[in-house]
């Protein structure tokens, strides 16, 4: 497996799962693969509502799979900084900002060998 399939697979059956925001054609995106099309959308809308921190997330975990770890690294320390607020994730349940982003940040610095 490649970086990105095992961080994607390991943000499916972890707490960094995407982050469900009320605009779901982000997070469809990210959980297809898209990363590119997440980052534009997210980028975009972050400029308008900056406050939200599933639009952070998703989108430090779209940075992370396109090689972004500083971009990544730094927004999941920026959710850190704010309050914790209670998340829906794709999978149905819930998790705090902040577990997301802490999972999102361990990820970061892991490494697999691949063929």
């Amino acid at each position: 497996m490649r970086y990105a399939q095992m961080m994607l697979a390991g943000v499916v059956m972890a707490l960094s799962m995407p982050a469900v925001a009320q605009e779901h054609t982000s997070y469809q995106l990210l959980a297809r693969g898209h990363y590119s099309m997440v980052i534009d959308r997210l980028e975009q809308q972050r400029k308008a509502d900056p406050a939200r921190p599933e639009m952070a997330l998703n989108l430090a975990a779209a940075y992370a799979q396109t090689g972004r770890i500083a971009e990544a690294r730094a927004l999941y320390t920026e959710v850190l900084a704010e309050p914790a607020v209670d998340l829906d994730m794709l999978a149905g349940t819930t998790a705090t900002s902040h577990q997301v982003a802490q999972r999102g940040l361990s990820m970061l610095g892991r490494t697999i060998a691949t063929r």
